[in-house]
């Protein structure tokens, strides 16, 4: 009888169910390299707790953001993330960028929109930004979570020197974005909260993804490995290998490293985010070994800047 009923199940097994259970059984196999999606949430709720925390003064607290002060900084996360309901989700474009494409072009023009939605939200008080933020946080994590990680981006990540990327790294990407603007607030107002392995860790690795495109001119041996680390239990160690096809990010290395350079964490995001640059944090890393190439790793910019 129990082989009378198998039978019957697998006539009537629908095709469409054979087919999803392929394509569920592939994701499955294939391992995300760096997964955002879980962490989105968690980091909108602790921003809306460090926001609902501020007192008056905090929010005209200069930041690492040069010309922003806290509110600015505050303001520009809601602009992002008004942008991803709008543009990522609804597919509406509102303005178009620049016809060239080139890198430099759509940076100026971002620069550019972003400057234009600050000055315009001076208008707005403190508890509206809090309360439109609060308002869709969860819709724009509903969003990242209902990408496919292996489906093609809506936009590259340009500063990884890639010209097509998944969205696993789109998602990556878009969590930089989200963690370092909150962290330039926590910054300002001496907050912590987000600087442990499980936000601080993805943010490093998603970084570093722009390590072999910063080398990409770079000479030198084929086999010939540079190690960076952040400092901290919160860090780690990356490793970038010459090979014949170009630098490339590995797990293990082949020989003892030519260069390394060690990075406190709190140096780390500000620099890779520009809001600090190489010469004004030589004093505060270690370097050994082949100067230049270390040097090099410290220009590394993973951010549309």
């Amino acid at each position: 009888m129990r082989i009378l009923h198998t039978l019957i199940a697998i006539l009537v097994f629908p095709v469409w169910a054979v087919s999803r259970f392929k394509e569920i059984s592939i994701m499955t196999i294939r391992t995300i390299p760096i997964d955002c999606k879980p962490l989105f949430r968690l980091l909108h709720q602790k921003l809306i707790e460090l926001l609902n925390s501020l007192e008056a003064a905090d929010w005209h607290r200069p930041t690492v953001a040069k010309q922003w002060r806290v509110k600015d900084v505050v303001s520009h996360i809601l602009d992002g993330q008004l942008r991803v309901l709008s543009i990522q989700r609804d597919r509406y474009f509102g303005e178009s960028g620049p016809p060239s494409g080139e890198y430099r072009d759509i940076v100026n023009w971002l620069n550019g929109l972003n400057a234009d939605w600050v000055k315009a939200s001076k208008r707005l008080s403190p508890k509206v930004l809090v309360l439109l933020l609060t308002a869709i946080g969860d819709l724009v994590a509903s969003h990242y979570e209902s990408l496919d990680p292996w489906a093609e981006a809506i936009f590259p990540v340009n500063w990884a020197g890639e010209e097509q990327s998944y969205n696993w790294m789109h998602l990556a990407r878009e969590y930089t974005e989200y963690w370092h603007h909150q962290q330039q607030v926590r910054d300002a107002v001496n907050q912590h909260g987000i600087m442990d392995s499980d936000f601080f860790y993805p943010l490093m690795d998603t970084f570093f993804q722009a390590l072999p495109h910063t080398f990409k001119d770079v000479s030198a041996a084929d086999g010939a490995v540079v190690a960076a680390t952040i400092t901290s239990d919160a860090g780690g160690t990356w490793y970038l290998q010459k090979e014949q096809a170009g630098w490339q990010l590995v797990k293990d290395m082949d020989s003892s490293p030519v260069a390394s350079v060690a990075i406190p964490p709190e140096v780390a995001w500000k620099l890779f985010s520009k809001s600090k640059r190489p010469n004004e944090i030589i004093g505060e890393v270690q370097i050994t070994g082949d100067n230049s190439l270390a040097l090099r790793v410290l220009e590394m910019v993973s951010v549309m800047a």
